[in-house]
Parts: C-alpha cells; structure tokens; sequence
C-alpha cells in the first residue's frame, strides 16, 4: 500500500524536505480526485489549503473587465497549485480549473501554517519554495497580459 508519506516522497515539489517533516505534514494531507471542468478555487476566495499535482491539468485564470475568465498558466504534474494559503490574507490571487480529471495530494493551510511556526526550518524551505512558485506564476501572468493587450477584445471594434 502507498502511504502519503510515500506520495510527498515522490512529489518534485518535496524533493529533499526531511522525512521527519514530510511525515508530519502528511497528517494534514489527503488524496483528491477533481473531474475535467471542476471549478476548484475562485479569485478572491478563501485559501485554505493547497495541493501537489500527481497527475492531470489545471488552468489557473483571473477575471478581466470585458474578457471574462482569461486563463494564464496550465500547471500539470509535478506543480503545485496554490501558495496564497501561506501569505495573509489569504485569499486565492487567481482561480482554478481541471482542465482534465486532476489526482492531487490536498493540504490543509492551517495545520502546515502551524507547522511551518513551530519548525522554522521547514517554514523557511517552504516559503523559499513556494516564492519560486510565486515568481514563475507571476512571469506567466505577465506574458500573458502583454499576449491579450495585442489581441482586440471579442466585439471591439477595430481602429481605422
């Protein structure tokens, strides 16, 4: 049988966390399973949790005056969807979407924020991690952006 502490072992995301916190951190987590076309967080909401991607797509997407849900970065295997759960106050910046049938390993935010407060060790491995996130998400959104300031916006009208 595959134990979550297993699971964490073999997430890219966890690569080199010490057992004795994947351990622990895997008492805050559970296995999920979202189906293609799942809303699984909307900008703005509550974060309180966050999950490694096993397997399947997500659309990460923010809400454009105009253009409606804009998606700005797919995140696949291996990633991690979501790291506002770890910065007050947290609230989703983006939302999210299965674009196919997601696994997932879940977290809940308030037991790993705890954990992170008690064991500054791990707090500091996984705020440095997550920051990469932040940065790599961030440069997406950016692309993206200057990508839909070329497009005109459905029923403009262009400019003679």
């Amino acid at each position: 049988m595959i134990t979550a502490h297993d699971l964490l072992v073999a997430h890219p995301f966890m690569a080199g966390v010490p057992d004795r916190f994947l351990d622990r951190m895997a008492h805050y987590s559970h296995r999920v399973t979202f189906h293609a076309g799942t809303r699984i967080f909307r900008e703005g909401g509550r974060a309180d949790r966050f999950w490694l991607i096993r397997d399947g797509l997500v659309s990460l997407d923010t809400h454009l005056p105009g253009r409606g849900d804009v998606v700005l970065e797919t995140i696949g295997p291996g990633q991690v969807l979501g790291w506002s759960w770890m910065f007050p106050p947290y609230r989703w910046h983006f939302g999210a979407t299965a674009d196919t049938s997601v696994l997932a390993i879940a977290f809940d935010a308030a037991g790993i924020r705890a954990m992170c407060a008690a064991e500054p060790e791990l707090g500091y491995e996984l705020t440095r991690r997550l920051i990469e996130v932040v940065v790599e998400r961030m440069q997406a959104t950016r692309m993206r952006m200057l990508d839909l300031y070329n497009e005109p916006a459905a029923g403009a009208v262009p400019a003679d």
